[in-house]
């Protein structure tokens, strides 16, 4: 509990959210609408590399962001949550029918397994009933009774939001820092807890958007704050009871897209200061043991190279990118940090992503083949590698909480299509993986009524897709069966084979469940990333397409049996597929989609532009670049044709998604489109990126999204 993974917030070139709207009256949201809402179009145009843009919609961008305070700007939103209410209303039924089954394959009373940090053991539980967590702990001496830190249900009492962001345990134990957000714009508020008395003290830290990072004598912390653009560019330190107005900026960044993240590394002797953009990354330490000493910088930053920091008895462990693709695993000492020796060379076969650092071995993470691989390495000996094996051909696994660093035994967690979340503990000594725990699921669970395949599907350019497959035992696989495939797609994320409660009210219902591994995402290494960027991004789409109706040749499905759901820059994926391939999609569901492209690409204000554009491409400076952009971004191809059943949603307050993307793409689809199938947007107006919060109201909302599908396809008296 010390310590956090190096700043999962890192990626963030996220910004200037706009605040809380008002609610809806209850007299607004019973208003019938007789017919969906039409957006009014006002004329606007830009021009840039000699075209001209027209984009009508510009107003729905209100003028006052990050403030949303127009009126014309609120009706039109929520007179689109109205068409959707409307609407929906005919499938509360079952709406509520799946929110029940939802809900009992989940305990209540859920707890994770406790982990020792120290003189303490600490965990998470869930209360019956509860939306929100509580964290406790305990000593370690076997008569130690237990001790709540922290309840996120008195933390979230009477706000429609609320969700916790990083946590930290102070070195000496007594101290808990913790910071939130109660509107969903990740403007996170940092608060200080005596773990004795369980008082609060006096000190707050409004604004942060990073990790926090004790130092050694538990006497200060080290946080980001977001600047007006609401991107992270420093990394502070604040000493308990002075004021915020003093606290020390030890790092500031110039260049205009980097982020700063801070984060510990795992022995707990460096403070860590990153910086980057999406492919280029500058790290320096320093002592926790003096916050303010001179920084190591480990080297100076080259475009397009990556590295990451690790260190043990002195010497650095470097994971980069510089020599190969796939990352190779290099070691430096303290006082020559910037000279490299290779210790794991990069590998075409092994694509290396992770290195964790114990006091007596470290671990090396990875994929081979899609497939995670987790090995324990000799300090001594580097031939000798000691590969974890796990059970099923296709699965998601990896190192969990291990906050120690002189262990015996390594945390693991595992989990299949198939095979519920499981928690292990894996025994150096006799090399033995004991269960821990595996997902209880109320209802009831038999693995062996579900089959899970992984195929491959050739793309138009003869790459091979990856396919993670699970249907239920019996489904006939003639063509006959509906089929849900999801993907993302972007900024070298995998999407994991990994199991899910939620998915079951499909797959129990005859549906085919699809996971398709595109480009975009790094699941077959770094290329495969990199083939779905900046001027290869159309690699992405088409292979979610070629995926689609390489299944329906396979008969697992058939062209128009088809739901597909992606959020962010999944949502991008749904605007293009439905773009190109419209008569493929029984339903689609689009969740804060990044169809704006070519506009926000363009914005230099909002929070995700600058250090973005090596994802993406500069439209602004570069012609190319801006063509390719407009020839693919979701909202710009809106074209006359017929468009299946969408459901799009948005959050007023997302900083990463602004809520007028979606709204601007459902206004142009909904006066251009030449069918009459059904389409939704619904924005909630207290939420941000990730839509409601608590664990009920976000199954909830997967209810009314699968209640949407079941509905469009024609599914709706199945049980």
């Amino acid at each position: 509990m010390k310590k956090l993974p190096l700043l999962l917030l890192l990626s963030l070139n996220l910004a200037g959210a706009p605040i809380l709207a008002q609610s809806e009256t209850k007299e607004t949201m019973t208003e019938k609408l007789e017919n969906p809402p039409i957006a009014e179009q006002r004329p606007h145009s830009y021009e840039r590399h000699g075209y001209t843009i027209s984009d009508p919609y510009h107003w729905l961008k209100d003028p006052s962001y990050p403030t949303v305070d127009d009126e014309d700007v609120l009706d039109y939103l929520k007179a689109e949550n109205r068409w959707f209410e409307q609407n929906m209303a005919g499938q509360k039924a079952l709406t509520d029918t799946l929110f029940k089954e939802m809900k009992a394959r989940i305990k209540e009373d859920e707890s994770s397994v406790p982990q020792k940090d120290g003189d303490w053991l600490y965990w998470t539980a869930f209360d019956e009933g509860a939306q929100y967590k509580k964290w406790y702990r305990k000593p370690v001496a076997a008569d130690g009774q237990s001790v709540l830190m922290l309840d996120e249900n008195k933390l979230a009492e009477g706000k429609e939001y609320f969700r916790l962001g990083a946590l930290s345990v102070s070195p000496d134990g007594n101290l808990l820092a913790y910071s939130f957000d109660d509107n969903g714009s990740e403007r996170f508020e940092v608060r200080f807890l005596d773990l004795a008395s369980g008082e609060e003290l006096p000190d707050v830290i409004p604004g942060t958007l990073s990790s926090l990072v004790w130092s050694a004598d538990s006497k200060s912390l080290v946080y980001g704050l977001a600047n007006e653009n609401w991107r992270t560019d420093n990394a502070r330190l604040h000493v308990l009871g002075t004021e915020i107005a003093k606290d020390i900026e030890l790092y500031k960044e110039e260049q205009d897209g980097f982020t700063v993240g801070v984060g510990l590394t795992q022995s707990e002797k460096f403070i860590v200061i990153a910086t980057g953009d999406n492919e280029t990354s500058e790290v320096r330490l320093v002592p926790t043991d003096n916050p303010t000493a001179e920084q190591v910088l480990i080297s100076p930053r080259k475009k397009g190279r990556e590295y990451s920091v690790e260190e043990h008895d002195g010497t650095l462990y470097i994971l980069t990118n510089d020599d190969h693709v796939n990352f190779r695993l290099a070691t430096a000492s303290l006082d020559n940090p910037g000279e490299w020796t290779t210790l794991i060379a990069g590998s075409d076969e092994f694509y290396l992503t992770d290195m964790t650092p114990f006091k007596d071995f470290y671990v090396t993470e990875g994929r081979e083949n899609g497939l995670d691989q987790v090995e324990i390495r000799s300090y001594s000996n580097p031939e000798k590698v000691e590969r974890i094996a796990f059970p099923e051909a296709s699965y998601s696994a990896g190192l969990d909480d291990n906050p120690e660093y002189d262990v015996s035994k390594l945390r693991l967690g595992y989990e299949s299509m198939v095979t519920p979340d499981t928690v292990y503990d894996y025994h150096l000594a006799d090399k033995s993986l004991e269960t821990l725990k595996v997902q209880e699921i109320p209802s009831g669970y038999d693995a062996s009524q579900y089959r899970t395949e992984r195929l491959t599907i050739e793309a138009r350019d003869g790459s091979m897709i990856p396919v993670s497959l699970v249907y239920k035992e019996g489904t006939k696989l003639d063509g006959s069966a509906p089929l849900h495939l999801y993907a993302y797609g972007a900024y070298g994320y995998a999407v994991p084979p990994s199991f899910s409660t939620t998915r079951l009210s499909l797959v129990d219902r005859g549906f085919v469940y699809a996971i398709a591994h595109i480009r975009g995402g790094d699941d077959l290494g770094r290329n495969w990333y990199l083939q779905g960027k900046l001027m290869q991004r159309t690699n992405t789409f088409n292979d979610f397409v070629d995926v689609a109706t390489g299944l329906a040749d396979k008969n697992y499905t058939a062209k128009g049996r088809i739901s597909a759901s992606g959020g962010s820059a999944g949502g991008e994926l749904m605007g293009a597929i439905v773009n190109s391939n419209p008569d493929l999609w029984g339903a689609i569901v689009a969740h804060v989609p990044f169809v704006d492209v070519l506009n926000t690409m363009q914005d230099e204000s909002l929070p995700l532009t600058p250090g973005e554009w090596p994802e993406w491409g500069n439209p602004i400076t570069d012609k190319e670049a801006f063509e390719y952009i407009r020839s693919y971004s979701p909202y710009d191809q809106v074209s006359a044709q017929d468009y299946p059943p969408m459901l799009i949603t948005g959050g007023l307050n997302d900083p990463r998604v602004t809520y007028w993307e979606p709204a601007k793409w459902a206004a142009k689809l909904r006066v251009t489109k030449t069918d009459d199938n059904i389409l939704l947007l619904k924005t909630n107006m207290g939420a941000g990126h990730g839509g409601k919060s608590g664990r009920w109201n976000q199954i909830e909302e997967t209810a009314e999204e699968f209640a949407f599908i079941l509905w469009q396809m024609d599914m709706t008296g199945q049980d």
